[in-house]
């Protein structure tokens, strides 16, 4: 992977990547445009909750 300096650093990304990015792509079949919408926008409010982040707007 070129945007790594070592196997190692790479390896540790996507050992935590693997796990993380399946909470991001919900099932899409069966499930119209706005339930998408809905269903990933309340997997961001997790992933912020989660991660304590808080967006200034």
């Amino acid at each position: 992977m070129k945007g790594f300096r070592s196997v190692g650093s790479a390896q540790r990304f996507l050992a935590s990547f693997i796990r993380i990015s399946p909470h991001f792509r919900p099932p899409r079949h069966g499930m119209n445009a706005t339930d998408h919408r809905t269903e990933i926008r309340a997997r961001f409010q997790v992933w912020d909750q989660v991660t304590e982040l808080r967006l200034t707007a």
